[in-house]
């Protein structure tokens, strides 16, 4: 008498289980010899498709391969009802989570693909990809998970009317999260500042280096990171340098009282002379303002038309140059805080 298992004799049992590791190392294979032609084909031309197939059927979970495979071999034998239902929804799910790796991974390749092509040519865009990355992928996964639940019997009205009322709870508990991702959407909607420009916020500087969900990444001139949370960015007052057109400038300098009344009436044209003779700048005054309690005040104003700090360092520091060796020459002295003493001899 020839012994059964399940209904099915040692021989269909060996059929299904040959059938099984035949497709199963078919499948496999055939997975790795199609990466290595769309990975060959992609480093042959241009066409970035080549390269997107190739990563989403390299993200092809070998679960998923030896189920289908089991699926296939299975169909050999008489299994009972409750069996093969079970089997059905464990493979359904299986692929559900397949489909979801796949779309995933083709996400995270365009993002990628896209940060590539913007780094160089638009790198203020690079801000949007991480929250619109995030975005795609929790909705993606949320849509599969509802799915699989569906499978396996649930109710998904229910399920969502659940999951609405914990999401408040939820909510209420991460709300410095949310409030740092809603703050990250803010940046890159109104786009106050993006990658690579240089801000200023309090007594902090740098250029910006990352826009996340939750932190915005700051290069400082000395060279550390500076980190701050979304939302408490937002609050404070941000000055954006990359976006200035031109940077106003005002110096002031100070001669001494003793300095006659012609070099005193001269220094303003003198300075409106120098300023005019720079490149890159455009002239708007130069004043006697005031008289202080040791020196006489002048105050100049112009404006330099890059936005470059190095430039406008330059051009001060040759200003302040030729303003010095022009006050030598006419023997006109630079003021500093001085005090006179008048003694007064009440015997005499």
């Amino acid at each position: 008498m020839m012994l059964n298992i399940y209904g099915n004799t040692l021989y269909e049992w060996a059929v299904a289980l040959c059938a099984i590791l035949i497709i199963n190392t078919c499948f496999y294979y055939g997975k790795n010899i199609v990466v290595k032609k769309f990975q060959a084909l992609g480093n042959q031309t241009s066409i970035y498709i080549n390269t997107l197939l190739a990563g989403i059927i390299s993200s092809t979970q070998n679960l998923l391969i030896f189920l289908i495979s089991l699926c296939i071999g299975l169909n050999f034998l008489t299994l009972p009802t409750t069996l093969n239902k079970i089997l059905s929804h464990l493979i359904f799910a299986s692929l559900l989570l397949q489909i979801g790796l796949w779309v995933d991974k083709a996400i995270r390749c365009c993002v990628e693909e896209y940060q590539q092509r913007q780094r160089t040519t638009n790198p203020a865009s690079l801000g949007i990809t991480s929250p619109a990355r995030f975005i795609l992928r929790m909705l993606l996964w949320v849509i599969i998970t509802l799915f699989i639940f569906e499978n396996f019997g649930f109710n998904i009205t229910t399920l969502v009317a659940s999951l609405g009322i914990g999401g408040i709870a939820v909510a209420l508990a991460v709300q410095s999260i949310l409030g740092d991702l809603l703050a990250s959407l803010s940046i890159v909607l109104d786009k106050p500042f993006a990658v690579g420009d240089f801000i200023v916020i309090k007594d902090a500087m740098g250029t910006v280096e990352y826009i996340g969900l939750k932190t915005t990444r700051l290069r400082s001139l000395s060279g550390e990171q500076i980190i701050f949370s979304n939302a408490n960015l937002l609050k404070e007052r941000i000055n954006n340098y990359k976006v200035m057109y031109e940077r106003r400038v005002v110096f002031n300098i100070n001669v001494t009282y003793q300095t006659k009344k012609d070099h005193v009436k001269a220094i303003p044209e003198i300075i409106k002379n120098i300023i005019l003779s720079k490149e890159h700048v455009k002239f708007d005054r130069a004043h006697f303002k005031e008289f202080s309690a040791s020196a006489l005040n002048f105050e100049a104003v112009y404006y330099v038309t890059l936005d470059d700090y190095n430039i406008y360092m330059d051009i001060q520091q040759a200003i302040n140059l030729e303003i010095l060796d022009c006050f030598q020459k006419n023997n006109i002295d630079f003021a500093y805080p001085t005090q006179t003493l008048y003694l007064i001899d009440k015997a005499a």
